[in-house]
C-alpha cells in the first residue's frame, strides 16, 4: 500500500482555505505589517481613549500649567527646566508661554485630527466606489459625464483647493466678524476633504470595472438574468476589495497630513481646540530655542505616517497571491 504524496496531502488543506483566510496567512508572516498594523491600532486606540489617558495621567489638554504656577517658566516664557520641562510630573514636558502640557496636547491632538481625516476617508471611499463602479459598469454616455466630472475636479491644485475653499464654506455659515465654532470647523474640514478627495479611487475602480466587465462570469451572470446590483455585489466587488483596501490605506495619512497643514497655516482647528496640526504651528515658534515642543508631535507624525505605508503595502501584498507568501 502506497503512502499518500506530500502535495496530495497539501491539496485538499490549501483547497478548504478561502480567500480571506489565504489572505490573512500572508499578511501574517509579514512581519512588518504586522508590526505596522500594531502601531496603527495603538494609534486608534489613543484617539479612543484620550479622555480616559488625561484621566490616569492627571493632566488635561486646556489648562495652562506654567501661568498657573511659578517656577515652571522663566520670565521669556520658556520652561525652567531641560528639554522641554521634562519631569516626572509632565512626562513629554510643557509648552512655552502658555505651560500645558505637551502629552496631553499631542494625545487630544491625535484624537482631533483622526477623528477627521477617519470620516473624511470613509466618505471618500464610499463615494469613490458608488461613482467608480457606476461608471465603469454602466460605460456609454454615464461614462463619459462622470469622467469629466473627475477630470474637472482633478484639475483643481488639491493643496490650493483646500486652502481656498475651506474659508469660503465657513463664510457660508458664520459672518466674517463672528469667531467660527469649532463644530462648524470640524464639519467644514470634513467636508472640503471629502469633495477634494474621493476622485482618484474613483478613477481607479472605473478603470477596474470597464476591465473586468468583459470578462467570462460576468457575461455569464448576464446571460443567467441577473440584475445589475448583484451583478456588481456578488460578481464585480469580490475582485475590487484589493485596491479599495490598498487605497484606504495610502488615503488615510495623506488626509491627516493634509488636515494638519491645513490647521499650520490656520484655516483648519485653532486655539484653544489641541489638534496636531496645530502643535506644529506653534511648535514653528518655539523650536529655536525649545525644540522639544515640537519633537512629539513631529515623531508621532512620522511613525504614524511611515507605519499606515506599510501597512498598505502589507495588505496589497497578502491579496496578491502572486509575491507568494
Amino acid at each position: 500500500m502506497t503512502s499518500p504524496s506530500r502535495s496530495t496531502l497539501a491539496q485538499p488543506e490549501l483547497a478548504g482555505r478561502s480567500p480571506g483566510r489565504l489572505m490573512w496567512r500572508r499578511f501574517k508572516r509579514d512581519r512588518a505589517g504586522v508590526v505596522s498594523a500594531y502601531v496603527v491600532l495603538f494609534f486608534f486606540l489613543v484617539t479612543l481613549a484620550a479622555p480616559l489617558i488625561s484621566k490616569l495621567y492627571g493632566k488635561d489638554a486646556t489648562t495652562t500649567y506654567g501661568l498657573d504656577e511659578r517656577g515652571l517658566l522663566n520670565e521669556f516664557g520658556y520652561p525652567v527646566k531641560p528639554n522641554g520641562g521634562i519631569s516626572g510630573r509632565f512626562w513629554f514636558g510643557i509648552e512655552p508661554t502658555l505651560g500645558r502640557d505637551v502629552l496631553s496636547q499631542l494625545v487630544y491632538g491625535i484624537r482631533t485630527s483622526l477623528l477627521i481625516a477617519t470620516a473624511a476617508t470613509v466618505l471618500c471611499v464610499i463615494t469613490g466606489v458608488l461613482v467608480g463602479v457606476t461608471a465603469g459598469y454602466l460605460g456609454g454616455r454615464t461614462d463619459y459625464l462622470l469622467g469629466r466630472f473627475i477630470d474637472l475636479l482633478l484639475a483643481f491644485p488639491s493643496q490650493l483647493s483646500f486652502i481656498a475653499f475651506t474659508p469660503v464654506v465657513y463664510s457660508l455659515f458664520v459672518s466674517p466678524e463672528k469667531e467660527t465654532p469649532t463644530y462648524l470647523r470640524v464639519v467644514t474640514l470634513i467636508l472640503v476633504l471629502w469633495v477634494l478627495g474621493w476622485m482618484g479611487l474613483a478613477r481607479l475602480l472605473r478603470g477596474q470595472v470597464l476591465s473586468l466587465r468583459e470578462r467570462e462570469f460576468v457575461e455569464a451572470a448576464k446571460v443567467t438574468g441577473a440584475s445589475p446590483w448583484r451583478i456588481i455585489s456578488k460578481e464585480l466587488l469580490p475582485n475590487l476589495w484589493t485596491p479599495i483596501l490598498v487605497q484606504s490605506t495610502l488615503m488615510l495619512p495623506s488626509i491627516v497630513t493634509i488636515e494638519a497643514g491645513l490647521s499650520f497655516i490656520g484655516v483648519g482647528i485653532v486655539e484653544p481646540t489641541p489638534d496636531w496640526g496645530r502643535m506644529f504651528a506653534n511648535g514653528a515658534h518655539y523650536y529655536e530655542s525649545d525644540i522639544t515642543y515640537i519633537f512629539f508631535p513631529g515623531l508621532a507624525m512620522i511613525i504614524f505616517v511611515v507605519a499606515f505605508n506599510l501597512l498598505g503595502d502589507s495588505v496589497r501584498d497578502a491579496f496578491d497571491p502572486r509575491t507568494g507568501r
